[in-house]
């Protein structure tokens, strides 16, 4: 891979995409051997998870290392020590550092200090590893990216801006819609659109054109972790862009459904949307165990020949 640490999606290559998902398509059918025997994943979370706390460790467990998991209380990183010092000690004890936090700019600085590989677990301004297993999750479907049209509805957040970037180096068309003041910035529809891979991002605040000739329709939460203040507000503001019948109703019949959980049921999606045959989600939840063991073999092992 082109880089040694995965802090956002643009730190792979079109090639570097590929492959992740070869060798996470790989390991889904045959499973793999102990690749990371003896290796030890740090775990570093300021923000409670599911998905990503169980994915990466069983999937350490599956290659034959383990987790070390470390919670806010313990390292308070940034504040009872400073990111650097936090990073170089971490480097002499594990073979690689996953981080789920807030800000980027503490997880940019932790990997420019960091002689292990270190991962994106999310943050607010990306989440990496999810649209590493729903890329896998739309390929195991449809055989090839290339071409395909994803609709996202909603807040043009972390996992949106994510979506943009991956889709560029896929060749997926990605189209975000999302209401006036939530929408993907130019800086980032700007720094998509510059990324090799023949894909291509378009913003609208129109969620019934963005849904024509999807191949799949995404969404996610109206507030993140942090901004459960400003729900009321934003039930309002997103009431158009509900993932619901009558928004599947104006894409193709085969449209899947797509979100990277949790779900808040009957508002960013409804119950008839996420238990509909044409559902994905649960698929895209498990893809993130494959998708991340691939991620580390490749960053921290060897990948199967």
């Amino acid at each position: 891979m082109q880089s040694r640490h995965l802090t956002s999606i643009l730190d792979l290559s079109p090639e570097d995409l590929e492959r992740v998902l070869d060798v996470a398509l790989s390991i889904k059918r045959d499973g793999t051997g102990p690749a990371l025997s003896g290796q030890v994943l740090a775990l570093l979370f300021e923000k409670p998870s599911l998905r990503t706390r169980v994915s990466f460790e069983v999937a350490m467990s599956r290659l034959g290392g383990r987790s070390l998991y470390i919670g806010k209380e313990e390292v308070q990183i940034g504040s009872r020590e400073p990111v650097r010092d936090v990073a170089r000690v971490l480097s002499r004890m594990v073979n690689g550092v996953a981080i789920r936090t807030f800000d980027q700019a503490p997880l940019d600085e932790f990997a420019s200090w960091s002689s292990v590989p270190v991962i994106n677990a999310l943050s607010d301004h990306e989440h990496p590893c999810q649209v590493l297993a729903d890329l896998l999750t739309l390929r195991e479907r449809f055989g090839t990216l290339r071409g395909l049209r994803l609709a996202y509805l909603g807040e043009g957040n972390n996992v949106a801006r994510s979506l943009a970037y991956a889709a560029v180096l896929a060749g997926v068309e990605f189209v975000c819609a999302s209401p006036a003041g939530y929408a993907l910035t130019e800086v980032d529809i700007g720094q998509a659109s510059e990324l090799p891979g023949g894909g291509s991002v378009l913003q609208t605040d129109d969620p019934v054109a963005a849904v024509r000739g999807a191949a799949a329709l995404y969404t996610d939460v109206w507030a993140s972790m942090g901004e459960e203040h400003l729900l009321a507000e934003r039930i309002e503001v997103f009431r158009d862009y509900q993932l619901n019948g009558e928004l599947l109703a104006a894409a193709p019949a085969d449209a899947l459904v797509m979100h990277d959980l949790p779900a808040h049921r009957g508002e960013e999606i409804t119950d008839e949307a996420i238990e509909s045959p044409r559902s994905i989600v649960f698929d895209q939840a498990e893809n993130r165990l494959h998708a991340q063991q691939a991620l580390l073999m490749l960053l921290m092992g060897r990948s199967p020949q």
